[in-house]
């Protein structure tokens, strides 16, 4: 559950990128149409909890304002990557603009797979016309995305460029805290950014959308090395605007598998809204610590009722803390390190198995887990098998029949004891009976 390496999908139109995408995530993500130009936007999708794949739209000359704007989309998508996949009509000679989008590409002097799509088909061109793109033969993949030929070779290539000693950077040491500021355009999250990092490193504007790129600053605290990560504010899709917005909503949802712990701001001179619910979703789906930050509280005269609201807009999210803060006053700025810091802290906790199953014990007489009518599911015992987020594996057997609020309980049971403020926990379902599936995440 650390950050996850970004996977950048390439091409020109009707390639078959979006096809690709959906083959990979074993679902129908990216819209898929014979016409050309069918993807306008990014489309990003979690594969198998390993990287994040990044369909863009088709490459092609810069006509109008509209198509440079997501001709940026697509470079900063390459900037940001750390695998680009480069998709191709098998079917098709390679033109002058598939050896620009290659050199693009090699340019980056990223890993580059080259993907011969379409090889299903009867009138798909022999490998060797495709070489003057200066992709090596040992890196160029003859797929299908329609009939799923050749991508479980495509997925090991995939893995193994990701694995790489390059993902063992410096940059991704344990012992530098990450702390992400997420939230709407135009929350205070650049005003916070200066008053953490004591300059002006970012530019303040009331114009919403100022920041477009992730900027970065390192600070000390009680001898650990914080980088905080200001973020540009995300609308909801339907209302960002092409170019610059829609690229830097990637890399905003890049820094937020990047980071360790994320500061949600929340304006309190605006109530909370489906936005700020759906940043804080992704934030625990990236299995990332969260605090919800109340940002402005110098310009109400109560945050009362604001603290009711966020209570019932964030309901799902009980062992979050609230920060109220002010940049302009200062107030509680510095609280928000030592959030941090005590985040972090619980995310490495190791919980010994004796006392989970002293819990899980305690679970099962208080409340018994409901079944069908001759069959009962039951737990049998618990272990910790990861932290950061801490995950959890329980062992017995028909756990497949556990309803979900038997799952919410035990998680209840095991908070009461070790509260793992700021973090979410995991846990797995994993039947001793071998004829049962494992249930996974719960």
């Amino acid at each position: 559950m650390k950050k996850l390496p970004i996977v950048a999908l390439i091409g020109q139109t009707n390639a078959g990128k979006s096809s690709l995408l959906n083959r990979l995530a074993h679902k129908n993500i990216a819209i898929v149409a014979r016409e050309e130009g069918t993807t306008r936007d990014n489309v990003m999708a979690r594969i198998d909890d390993r990287f994040l794949l990044i369909d863009t739209a088709g490459l092609k000359d810069p006509s109008d304002d509209f198509e440079a704007g997501i001709q940026d989309q697509i470079s900063d998508a390459i900037e940001s990557a750390d695998l680009i996949l480069l998709a191709l009509d098998s079917s098709k000679y390679p033109d002058d603009k598939d050896k620009d989008i290659a050199k693009k590409a090699l340019k980056s002097r990223k890993p580059v797979l080259l993907l011969l799509n379409k090889s299903d088909l009867g009138d798909s061109l022999d490998g060797a016309e495709f070489l003057r793109l200066g992709i090596k033969p040992d890196q160029t993949f003859r797929i299908s995305a329609t009939t799923g030929q050749g991508i479980k070779d495509l997925k090991s290539a995939i893995l193994n460029n990701l694995d790489t000693p390059q993902r063992d950077a410096t940059e991704y040491a344990p012992s530098t805290l990450k702390l992400a500021l997420i939230g709407r355009p135009n929350v205070g999250k650049s005003s916070l950014f200066n008053t953490l990092g004591q300059k002006q490193q970012a530019l303040v504007s009331s114009r919403q959308g100022t920041t477009r790129d992730v900027n970065r600053v390192e600070i000390k605290f009680h001898g650990r090395t914080l980088e905080i990560l200001d973020t540009a504010g995300l609308r909801k899709p339907g209302k960002r605007e092409v170019g610059i917005e829609k690229f830097s909503a990637l890399r905003t949802l890049a820094a937020i598998e990047e980071s360790d712990i994320c500061a949600l701001l929340v304006d309190a001179t605006e109530p909370h809204s489906k936005l700020d619910q759906s940043l804080a979703g992704q934030i625990i789906e990236a299995g990332k610590g969260i605090i919800i930050v109340l940002t402005k509280s110098d310009l109400v005269d109560s945050t009362d009722h604001i603290l009711d609201k966020l209570e019932q807009g964030f309901n799902f999210l009980p062992y979050a803390p609230v920060l109220i803060t002010s940049s302009t006053t200062g107030q509680n700025v510095t609280k928000l390190f030592e959030l941090a810091t005590e985040i972090d802290t619980t995310r490495h906790l190791e919980v010994k198995t004796s006392e989970l199953n002293k819990i899980l014990s305690e679970a099962i007489v208080e409340h018994i887990p409901a079944g069908l009518k001759n069959t009962r599911p039951k737990p049998k015992y618990i272990v910790q098998t990861d932290t950061c987020p801490p995950w959890f594996v329980v062992h017995g057997r028909d756990l497949g029949l556990l309803h979900w609020s038997w799952k919410r309980f035990l998680e209840r049971k095991i908070r009461e004891k070790y509260p793992f403020v700021g973090t979410p926990i995991f846990f797995s379902f994993r039947n001793d009976d071998k004829s049962h599936q494992d249930e996974k995440r719960a």
